[in-house]
């Protein structure tokens, strides 16, 4: 029977969880922003930090692993030996960790199942606590760590010491020409779908969880970088591109955006250009590509002039056990993936990266 299930009801939980998972509202979100970067940038900021980076420091940004309690609602135990392998690797090379938000699925699981089913993940995570180099973020499935009263309690069971929590954080860094902002945090803010929405949080864990454990759908597909922005990211990066000598990094949405733009964007972008220089071969190439990622018919959207200063992690819970993160570094920025090679071993891919200047404004 739930064979049968899954075959009739995968597609829709999937096209419904995509359509009903973000309600962005523009104005919501922006202003949320606005309030939030305002106030990491004040004085003795409650609910951010702000670290002065230079370009020897080295960052990597990882969101939305949703460690749950290893049941088929778990999105994150195919995942999780990718994550082990990726913070042993940026530890030792000595990477400041920003976890950016829903790192763990508090609205459908209790914090005491979580703790005991993810030993490994935060005996990880305490090896850059040790360094004092990690930054952790909340997001609206994890908002249990800054807003309970017992938080602080079970952070200190878990990592062995006072963990400070913070909504966002601002990256200073000092480039040749000017100075950049970094703005990180998670990006449910001013999501009436998950932004302090208690009808959100009901249906995820009465509704959704039981559905998707039954059915043991993962709607969080490796075809994240198939698609077009999602109408969140959207917002987002319709807010960064007022800001100058500002970049956004959140994570929210599991879709990775690279420079205000995913992978089918991208390839829509070279094609524009490879049909503008006659490069048949590149063309011949690039429609090839775009016929296996794109269903007959689809009409190539029509692009404004994005500035490339929006970016999104993806997530730690694709269903193929793929991870995707951002790394600063050496004066790039630098979106990467790990995943399984074919001998079944972890392993760093580097798909987009770009020179920090080429996102500051010429002075």
């Amino acid at each position: 029977m739930r064979k049968l299930l899954q075959r009739l009801l995968s597609k829709w939980v999937i096209k419904m969880s995509n359509k009903f998972g973000s309600r962005p509202n523009r104005d919501r979100i922006h202003d949320a922003l606005i309030k939030l970067f305002a106030e990491i940038n004040g004085e003795k900021s409650k609910r951010g930090i702000t670290l002065n980076i230079t370009r020897n420091d080295k960052i990597v940004v990882f969101s939305d692993q949703h460690k749950g309690a290893r049941d088929f609602a778990d999105d994150f135990s195919l995942a999780e030996k990718n994550y082990l392998a990726a913070l042993k690797h940026y530890n030792s090379n000595n990477f400041h960790y920003i976890n950016l938000g829903d790192s763990e699925e508090l609205w459908e699981n209790l914090v005491e199942s979580v703790i005991r089913h993810n030993k490994q993940s935060f005996e990880a995570e305490k090896m850059f606590i040790a360094r004092k180099a990690f930054t952790k973020i909340f997001g609206n499935h994890d908002l249990y760590w800054d807003n309970d009263p017992l938080a602080s309690f079970n952070l200190k069971r878990i990592y062995g010491e006072s963990v400070r929590i913070y909504e966002g954080a601002i990256l200073k860094l000092a480039l040749d020409n000017q100075n950049l902002n970094i703005f990180l945090t998670h990006g449910h803010q001013g999501d009436s779908a998950s932004d302090g929405n208690w009808f959100s949080k009901w249906f995820v864990s009465t509704i959704w969880a039981p559905l998707q454990s039954y059915l043991q759908i993962n709607p969080n597909t490796p075809a994240y970088d198939n698609e077009l922005k999602t109408a969140h990211n959207e917002l987002m990066y319709s807010w960064q591109a007022q800001r100058k000598n500002t970049i956004l990094i959140t994570g929210h949405t599991h879709q990775p955006v690279f420079a205000s733009l995913t992978h089918l964007e991208r390839i829509y972008m070279r094609l524009q250009a490879a049909v503008t220089a006659n490069d048949e071969v590149e063309v011949e190439k690039l429609n090839a590509e775009l016929k296996i990622r794109v269903r007959a018919g689809a009409l190539a959207p029509e692009f404004k002039a994005y500035e490339p200063g929006y970016f999104n992690s993806g997530c730690c819970c694709f269903n193929d056990g793929d991870i995707t993160g951002i790394e600063i570094e050496d004066g790039f920025i630098r979106l990467i993936k790990w995943s399984f090679q074919k001998t079944g071993s972890p392993a760093r891919f580097l798909l987009e990266e770009m020179r920090l200047e080429e996102l500051t404004e010429p002075t």
